[in-house]
């Protein structure tokens, strides 16, 4: 990127006025939104809780990178399956006893970066590994999100909405988002799930089955649910191996907002300060009840477009983020959307994970053909969505955290080719 172009960006953006932020800031969280809240919609969380702990989250990292890098953090999608499996299995608490344990996880290993360089993240978690972690964390509820789109509960054992009326309805949302994404131009492009979100909304309006009740029984302030995490090993231990695929994924935003901005930000503040300020950030969310930070690409996107290069801005989208989450009727107008408008939605976004890990590989080059890859990719993927079980005693290692561990030892035991 032009180095000038950059320079001149920001010196416009120290120019602007507290008004002028707060409003740039208000657009970046608009961005954010639709992504959000889908996760706690989805995963039975709180959604102001979301909302507040994004907002206290990005301050947290702005914080430990001293307001250096224009980023926002929010809801990360790829702890959805996990979220989901623990909040029956456990409870909220206990879920995020295992949250917790993955913020801590990355606070870790922003310590042995400090210590031994980027260097060994890229030895121990090559593309061969992330690829097909992450294209299990999407394929693996892809049925979820079928049976939701189909007007039924994401087990498929129950039918909450008419079956016709639900398809009609998630197919909108679906190519609402997809038409926004593919066609749309400027800050439209960067809010598919927003839209997709609003269509499929309207949608079961028309059909009547949106339930209002919620809504006009909120209270318009309140203060969000927070709970608090209870020690569960199990869910710890299920947990913090999916948090593999977001911390190498984190490395890529970096990569990406770096590139936006014209400077280099795994050398100042480092990787450390990032990995360390998405550590915290997390941690801080699951001692509140509330789901794990990522770095936002559409956020990073909305940058990129807007030349916002100001990380004042965040600093501004994070206390709006806040603010919303203290009205009782934001969580209750998102509690009513109706399960075949995010049944819909999560067709692509599911699909769309699997394709950034597939993507992960290719941009590596990795022969497949080569035995040592092809026994890689081969058992992870099977591992992670065949239902694979490996029990000791009354714990039981399944799903994404079985396919992470087996991705990881088999990199490391596995002979590379040489010659």
């Amino acid at each position: 990127m032009n180095q000038s172009g950059v320079g001149a960006a920001e010196n416009e953006f120290q120019d602007k006025s507290v008004l002028q932020l707060s409003i740039l800031g208000a657009q970046m969280l608009f961005v954010a939104f639709g992504a959000l809240v889908l996760v706690p919609v989805l995963t039975g969380l709180d959604p102001n809780v979301a909302l507040f702990t994004a907002g206290l989250g990005t301050l947290i990292f702005q914080l430990v990178t001293k307001g250096s890098v224009p980023i926002f953090l929010a809801s990360s999608f790829a702890f959805i399956p996990a979220i989901m499996h623990g909040v029956a299995t456990w409870g909220i608490a206990g879920t995020m006893s295992g949250l917790v344990a993955a913020g801590l996880f990355y606070v870790l290993l922003s310590f042995l970066v400090a210590w031994r360089g980027s260097g060994f993240l890229h030895r121990l978690l090559p593309p061969v590994v992330v690829g097909p972690v992450i294209m299990v964390i999407g394929l693996s509820l892809a049925p979820v999100a079928v049976n939701l789109a189909l007007g039924k509960t994401g087990d498929g054992a129950a039918v909450l909405v008419d079956p016709d009326a639900a398809l009609v309805i998630s197919m909108l949302a679906l190519l609402a988002t997809v038409a926004t994404a593919v066609f749309s131009k400027g800050m439209m492009r960067l809010v598919p799930i927003l839209v997709g979100l609003i269509v499929g909304y309207v949608t079961a309006l028309l059909y009547g089955i949106v339930d209002f009740s919620g809504l006009e029984k909120a209270a318009w302030f309140i203060v969000p649910q927070f709970t608090a995490p209870e020690f569960s090993l199990e869910a710890i231990l299920f947990i913090l191996p999916i948090a593999i695929a977001p911390a190498v994924e984190h490395i890529g935003d970096m990569v990406a907002i770096s590139n936006v901005a014209g400077k280099d930000y795994l050398k100042k503040p480092g990787l450390k300060k990032t990995l360390l300020g998405d550590g915290l950030a997390t941690g801080a969310a699951s001692m509140l009840g509330g789901p794990p930070n990522t770095t936002y690409s559409e956020v990073t996107g909305a940058v990129a477009l807007t030349r916002a290069f100001d990380p004042r801005i965040m600093i501004w989208a994070a206390v709006f983020a806040i603010l919303l989450s203290f009205s009782g009727k934001t969580g209750a107008l998102l509690s009513s959307i109706p399960t075949p408008v995010m049944g819909g939605i999560m067709t692509l976004l599911f699909g769309a994970i699997a394709a950034i890990g597939l993507n992960t590989l290719i941009k590596a080059g990795d022969d497949l053909s080569e035995a040592r890859n092809l026994v890689i990719v081969s058992l992870t993927l099977v591992f992670g969505i065949g239902g694979m079980q490996l029990g000791i005693g009354e714990f039981t290692l399944k799903g994404i955290a079985l396919a992470a561990i087996v991705s990881i030892i088999l990199n490391l035991v596995l002979p590379r080719k040489t010659g």
